[in-house]
């Protein structure tokens, strides 16, 4: 079996990165292209590191089952299916499915360490790194987090604040310039589906 290309998506909270992803989602069939994001892969709420305040910190790289996310790369890579329950963030509103991922000519690792876990990083033939206006960012970090997750403004904002933007500044901006393409996504996804869709399909 060919080897996938194997495409890293990355950036700060807020950035796009899931936005950018559903737009490729769309060019491609099942069968030549498999997506996995990091947010399936966060630990049990028991597990997440709490701030100085007593809260959950979904934002830092202990956050994330980094072992597990290696395995099932690997797995992907070798050709064989990777079963995963859906992370619901402990929201009630929301049922887990079961998702099933199949390997395909090209697989994208999305989430906000992929460059910075340096096993995952080793795997990338690209790497891409998102990025967006603050303000952007957090009034997507605000929808995404109120509808999908269930937590009101006061609390999104205290994690922006305090949690997303330390880790962003401390873990994910430094690499920023070592990532392969940089993009601005402050509105022209277009712009950036025309220039990344015949990339893939040349290189899967």
């Amino acid at each position: 079996m060919k080897k996938p290309l194997i495409v890293g998506v990355t950036g700060g909270s807020g950035a796009g990165k899931t936005h950018i992803i559903r737009g490729i989602r769309k060019l491609f069939s099942e069968e030549e292209l498999c997506i996995i994001s990091m947010d399936h892969y966060y630990k049990p709420r028991d597990e997440q590191p709490l701030d100085s305040s007593g809260v959950k910190n979904f934002d830092l790289p202990e956050s994330i089952d980094r072992d597990q996310l290696l395995q099932d790369l690997r797995k992907l890579m070798q050709g064989e299916v990777v079963l995963k329950s859906e992370y619901t963030y402990n929201n009630p509103l929301v049922s887990p499915k079961q998702l099933e991922f199949k390997t395909a000519p090209v697989l994208i690792v999305e989430g906000l360490f992929v460059q910075y876990f340096e096993e995952v990083n080793e795997l990338l033939d690209l790497s891409i790194f998102v990025e967006a206006k603050d303000h952007l960012k957090l009034g997507r970090r605000i929808r995404r987090d109120k509808i999908e997750r269930g937590y009101d403004l006061e609390d999104v904002l205290y994690r922006y604040e305090h949690h997303a933007m330390p880790v962003y500044e401390k873990y994910i901006a430094p690499l920023k310039h070592s990532a392969d393409l940089i993009i601005p996504n402050n509105g022209n996804l277009e712009r950036v589906l025309t220039v990344l869709e015949p990339y893939l399909r040349a290189k899967g």
